[in-house]
């Protein structure tokens, strides 16, 4: 795990090893074990190291094939390296080094980017090839390892993050508005967009080439892999699924063991992150254990439940993990939201102040922890959100009704009045198109409720999961801690993939079968339950105990909705109040005072809207 960046004049002016210190000088947080520089004419590639395999010398970057062709800064673990560097070796590649990032060179040596659909693990990578003159660019399937890059006249500039990219002094910083309306659109982008005007996210499961031979062009993108939800023609019993998805899972687990300094694990109290730890533990010699919990005195109705540390310490006892907790107040969740903003860059999914903690935490005694993300996108963690929209009249009635769902902070006509003192420069932006331009393809013919639910999972796994991810990449490198996601296993991806809805969600049949207006279906269908993961949940069985297998769906996050309008409801006006605040640049005072003062009041829960709001006017202060 590191951080890597890269400049390359298209106009094949030399390259300055002094701007690429800067860039590598920026992101040094992600990798305080080293850092190297590549240049040669107009590529520079700069590196900083986290060392996790092989710690030797032998593994420093930029690396180089032995016979100097290819050049690679790369940033990940890739889980299935022995496998593959056995077989490199057989067609008589010759390695130096124990290291993962030697194999993934040799591995695009050999066989080109067919290696990307190869790689089973997280990557973001910049390979040279100086014979040919092109950058190749690529970022894993499921993008749990970012890579940014700008346009700077002819200029391209690459990096981990974009404080890689802002210390180059070719780019200066503006607000990209379209993708402000996304934002507070979606809390998220479904797009490659940035709030850095110009400043693109490489999409997940694509890879970029800029070829000098052909400058003119740009760069050129395209896209090896993509999510598949489908049911299979051939199902199996449930019994034969859940063998095979214990199987998997052990799999998956072990082969994210690979490391040669400590690996932790998360413990977040619930059943997928607890999972991970009882196979973990059993094959580690001792293993240490994080989680947060939350100081609840001035909780009120559901925030009661969200510390799960009884929970986490129950299931440390029982897999003897040596177990670390933090009790987070709100004041610690005011004190962090400065240092939020510099290293998320943009924000992203909910409300990460958590999740930063959490890696803190972890960052002080393993270079390594293990996550749950990824179980609920996979096995459908989330009934509540699919069962709005399972029973339509086409493909266009269905993403009408998910995408009603999806404006998490503003709906279409508060958007009109928000951003009206920019409204001019953005009221070309449909975000209904940008929500089904998700969906790069769907058939023809849509016939049933679980071809819409398969198509729910999809688009939360481009988009969701996609945003959790990046925000998690962020968040854990700020404290050089690498974040391994056991369930993106790409076996278990592609078993889970196949599963049949039937396996997944509890409730399905009820639902399409009731009226639309039947008294009462909102409260008992669209609230989270025991519903969900079903298969998951029977598999899981056999790790961890009953009541944390069979438990209500609880998500990692605090008591913001009762901090927001209570302890912390002076930080929120003093912030937010203030006429000079730089987010009115953009949006109108007046609309947002009148929906801040709808969750301060107790009218209506906005607690996502209140965190974006201070996120942005965070952003903007840091960066503009």
């Amino acid at each position: 795990m590191c951080g890597i960046a890269g400049i390359l004049n298209l106009d094949g002016s030399p390259s300055s090893g002094v701007a690429l210190a800067r860039m590598t000088d920026a992101i040094s947080h992600r990798g305080p074990d080293g850092e190297g520089q590549y240049t040669e004419g107009p590529l520079g590639l700069g590196h900083r190291r986290l060392a996790i395999l092989d710690l030797t010398p032998a593994a420093h970057q930029p690396m180089a094939t032995s016979d100097g062709r290819y050049v690679i800064s790369y940033n990940g673990e890739v889980y299935n390296c022995l496998e593959l560097r056995v077989e490199l070796e057989a067609l008589g590649r010759q390695f130096r080094s124990r290291s993962d990032t030697e194999v993934v060179l040799n591995a695009l040596a050999q066989w080109g980017k067919a290696a990307l659909n190869r790689f089973n693990g997280m990557f973001a990578l910049a390979l040279w090839d100086k014979q040919e003159q092109t950058l190749l660019l690529a970022r894993d399937r499921y993008g749990i390892k970012p890579l940014y890059y700008a346009m700077c006249g002819k200029t391209l500039l690459i990096g981990s993050e974009v404080k890689a990219i802002l210390a180059h002094g070719a780019y200066s910083a503006s607000m990209d508005v379209e993708a402000l309306v996304e934002y507070f659109t979606f809390q998220n982008f479904f797009t490659d967009r940035t709030l850095f005007a110009g400043v693109r996210l490489l999409p997940a499961g694509c890879w970029a080439q800029a070829d000098l031979k052909r400058a003119s062009e740009g760069l050129t993108i395209e896209r090896y892999w993509d999510w598949q939800f489908h049911e299979g023609d051939n199902q199996a019993s449930e019994a034969e699924y859940l063998e095979e998805l214990d199987r998997l899972f052990r799999q998956a687990v072990s082969r994210q063991l690979l490391s040669d300094v400590p690996v932790g694990s998360y413990l977040s109290g619930g059943m997928d992150s607890g999972s991970i730890t009882a196979i973990a533990a059993s094959q580690l010699p001792y293993m240490k254990t994080f989680t947060c919990g939350f100081d609840l005195h001035s909780a009120s109705g559901l925030e009661l439940a969200f510390d799960e540390r009884a929970n986490a310490e129950l299931m440390s006892y029982l897999y003897r993990t040596e177990h670390y907790e933090m009790v987070l107040k709100a004041g610690d969740m005011e004190r962090v939201m400065p240092q939020m903003a510099w290293h998320l860059e943009e924000p992203r999914v909910g409300q990460s102040y958590p999740n930063y903690y959490a890696a803190k935490l972890a960052g002080r005694f393993v270079k390594v922890v293990l996550s749950g993300g990824g179980g609920d996108e996979l096995f459908g963690g989330y009934p509540w959100r699919y069962y709005r929209a399972v029973v339509n009249d086409d493909f266009e009635h269905y993403v009408d009704k998910y995408y009603v769902y999806w404006q998490r902070l503003m709906n279409n006509s508060t958007l009109k009045q928000a951003f009206s003192p920019i409204w001019s420069r953005v009221k070309h932006v449909w975000t209904r198109d940008i929500f089904r331009d998700v969906f790069h393809e769907h058939a023809p013919k849509l016939t049933r409720a679980e071809d819409y639910v398969n198509h729910s999972l999809y688009f939360e796994a481009k988009t969701f999961l996609h945003g959790l991810l990046v925000m998690e990449d962020k968040l854990s490198m700020a404290h050089g801690l690498e974040t391994r996601v056991p369930f993106l296993d790409n076996d278990l991806v592609d078993f889970a993939m196949r599963v049949p809805v039937k396996h997944k969600l509890g409730n399905l049949e009820e639902v399409v079968r009731i009226s639309e207006n039947e008294p009462g279906k909102e409260r008992k269908y669209f609230e989270r339950t025991r519903d969900g993961k079903c298969l998951l949940r029977k598999a899981m069985a056999k790790h961890v105990p009953p009541e944390i297998s069979q438990g209500v769906k609880q998500g990692f996050s605090g008591p913001d909705a009762s901090w927001f309008k209570g302890e912390s409801i002076d930080y929120v006006r003093r912030i937010l109040d203030d006429p000079k605040a730089r987010i009115y640049d953009f949006l109108a005072r007046d609309v947002v005072s009148q929906l801040v003062d709808d969750h301060l009041g107790g009218r209506q829960n906005r607690r996502l809207l209140v965190w974006s709001l201070l996120s942005v006017e965070n952003f903007c202060r840091r960066f503009l």
